[in-house]
């Protein structure tokens, strides 16, 4: 009886081992990310704000192709703001901006934005045992808000409170372009699935304000401005798989 089971056994344990997928490569159809991306100034936006900081999420739908679309949405903040006479009318002859109770007070002058993109992208695989991985490429089109943000706490200072910061915040918005280029890792199966290179986005934006407090006689310009940032992005994101294996046995 064992002279029959062992060659059984010999054959059954030979063809598992021999078990191969054909194609192993995991599609993910939908893709939904969070990221973080740095933020230098270039253009015409270089001589508002210095460094941002970009936060933001993406959602998109690969195809079997690995061409894919998504939509993304960026939050973006920074502190350092260029324009340093912005509030020298406020100031008091000691050089300080005092509260509704005549204190001084402390006033933040920030940078704030939002830039929202739908782009068309692809990954080209580098490693035939994962088709899913690989460089990424995308460019797309959006809308891009940026304006100064004034803060004072808890204090009240009349002249830059409610629709009086309107004349301050040289709020400025919109269409874009944005590029992006790097490296997609997506695993078959795994918790650590990410992507990171370099971007740009390219703002055609104009002035949307018709006065500047700080600047009462200087007429604001109605020109096309070039607003550029760009920066390294890195995200993770968690992929949603449809997976299709062929197997075949060699004995």
């Amino acid at each position: 009886m064992w002279k029959r089971i062992i060659p059984i056994l010999f054959i059954t344990r030979f063809g598992i081992s021999q078990v191969t997928l054909a194609d192993t490569a995991a599609e993910a159809r939908v893709m939904v990310s969070v990221h973080y991306a740095s933020g230098w100034t270039g253009g015409d936006m270089v001589n508002r704000y210095g460094y941002f900081n970009l936060v933001g999420f993406s959602s998109g739908y690969k195809f079997r192709n690995n061409w894919f679309v998504l939509g993304d949405a960026n939050f973006m903040f920074g502190s350092r703001v260029k324009i340093p006479a912005l509030l020298d009318g406020l100031k008091d002859s000691f050089g300080n901006i005092t509260d509704v109770n005549g204190d001084p007070a402390t006033v933040s002058i920030l940078a704030r934005g939002i830039a929202l993109n739908a782009q068309i992208g692809k990954i080209i695989p580098c490693n035939k045992k994962n088709k899913n991985s690989g460089i990424m490429v995308h460019l797309g089109t959006g809308y891009l808000n940026h304006r100064i943000r004034i803060e004072t706490q808890t204090q009240v200072v009349p002249l830059i409170e409610l629709d009086y910061k309107k004349g301050y915040d040289r709020l400025t918005t919109g269409i874009s372009t944005t590029q992006f280029l790097g490296y997609s890792y997506l695993p078959k199966n795994g918790f650590y699935n990410f992507y990171g290179g370099i971007y740009a986005i390219e703002g055609f934006t104009k002035n949307r304000r018709t006065i500047f407090f700080d600047e009462p006689s200087v007429p604001v310009s109605t020109n096309t401005r070039l607003d550029i940032i760009v920066g390294l992005k890195i995200g993770w994101y968690i992929p949603f798989y449809t997976t299709q294996k062929d197997y075949y046995i060699e004995y």
